[in-house]
């Protein structure tokens, strides 16, 4: 394997991320209030058991209200919580969700025809 094959590899599988698995699947939960376990697992790249205790986490610590509907789960995410660690407790999880859902890459723009 040459470098360049080993450089594609790295950016499809970071080694580190900005956010924890928690900061994942709440992003995933915020972007589809309906979404099953099994679908977060994949998104974030974790187990569906991983997933679900995450939820659970969430669920416990007051950031994700989760409410049986049939049966499927839709979770409402309260945007008001402050964030856990120190450093960012001044900060809310809807000021997280903001700021990475403001990072969503802008739409592309249609080929000029000449």
């Amino acid at each position: 394997m040459d470098h360049a094959d080993h450089a594609s590899d790295d950016a499809a599988r970071p080694g580190w991320t900005f956010l924890t698995n928690h900061g994942h699947v709440l992003v995933c939960i915020a972007g589809d209030p309906g979404i099953r376990g099994r679908d977060i697992a994949a998104r974030v790249g974790i187990t569906e058991r991983a997933a679900q205790a995450i939820i659970a986490d969430l669920v416990g610590d007051g950031y994700v209200k989760r409410t049986r509907i049939g049966r499927r789960n839709h979770y409402e995410v309260n945007l008001d919580r402050p964030l856990r660690h120190p450093v960012e407790q001044p900060h809310t999880a809807g000021e997280l969700l903001r700021v990475v859902a403001s990072l969503a890459p802008p739409p592309r723009r249609k080929a000029n025809p000449r």
